[in-house]
């Protein structure tokens, strides 16, 4: 069996931060098992945020209304995309794994790691509207969020202050990696490591080690597939699914909460 690759798109400005930790701990693990790693390490790369028309080398096909979707999907056909963007596909291309290491900034990734994902996500290399979801473009890789919160976990609950983490999940997981076709694995959530002390952080890492020897082969999180949707009634749950449904205590998801109870760590555990 060939080796495995494993991409890190990393996004913290200090190699002294436990954030480093957390990435330099996945390198040298997945090393050890003999996967192939590359790191995206976005500040150090001065990575630019901002989708913008300097995305696309020659001229724009509609100058008028730069529509950027349409725009980059055109540049990617013909070979005219920026050369950051091409050196981050030909990355995502080998990876059979995508790691997003982060610090969670207002309930979501950082601006420099959004960026990524808005300008290296590119319609037509990623999605199209016949290939995403179950159908999707990356239906053969797997990608998990790996991040620190600045909150404790009982701030993130369905009781607490900030809200359950399971639907802060939901735009990211699903929205973008589910949306591209990845198999998600669950989040490798850090609690509040600045709140504790050396040797409880130690042990953070020491747990994420000990993941990262099965990680390959771990389930992923569940989606619905796109076939239960009825496209020609706007991609609305067939009758058939919500009848089935009907009699359960919970919705399908964090999303697809059919106005029940949210099904208990749907964004955070395997096989819920």
């Amino acid at each position: 069996m060939a080796a495995q690759t494993v991409l890190i798109v990393y996004a913290h400005q200090s190699a002294g931060s436990f954030n480093a930790a957390v990435k330099d701990a996945a390198v040298d693990a997945l090393k050890k098992q003999g996967c192939n790693v590359l790191v995206s390490d976005l500040y150090e790369m001065k990575f630019k945020a901002t989708a913008t028309k300097e995305d696309i080398n020659g001229a724009a096909k509609n100058p008028e209304h730069f529509c950027y979707g349409n725009e980059t999907m055109l540049a990617w056909q013909e070979g005219r995309l920026a050369s950051d963007i091409v050196d981050e596909h030909k990355k995502l291309k080998e990876a059979d794994l995508v790691i997003f290491q982060f610090p969670m900034y207002w309930f979501s990734v950082p601006a420099i790691m959004k960026g990524w994902m808005d300008r290296v996500l590119t319609l037509g290399f990623a999605y199209t509207l016949e290939k995403r979801y179950s159908e999707g473009v990356f239906r053969d890789k797997k990608a998990m969020l790996s991040f620190t919160t600045g909150s404790h976990e009982t701030m993130f609950s369905s009781n607490g202050i900030n809200g359950d983490m399971n639907v802060t999940l939901w735009p990211i997981q699903n929205g973008v990696l589910n949306y591209c076709g990845f198999q998600v694995l669950a989040p490798q959530i850090f609690w509040a490591p600045t709140h504790l002390s050396p040797e409880a952080r130690e042990g953070l890492l020491e747990g994420w080690r000990a993941r990262l020897q099965g990680l390959l082969n771990e389930a992923p999180l569940t989606f619905p597939p796109v076939d239960i949707f009825d496209e020609g009634k706007g991609f609305q749950l067939k009758t058939e699914i919500r009848e089935k449904q009907a009699e359960s205590l919970f919705g399908l998801t964090v999303g697809h909460h059919l106005e029940k109870p949210l099904p208990p760590h749907n964004q955070m555990k395997a096989g819920v």
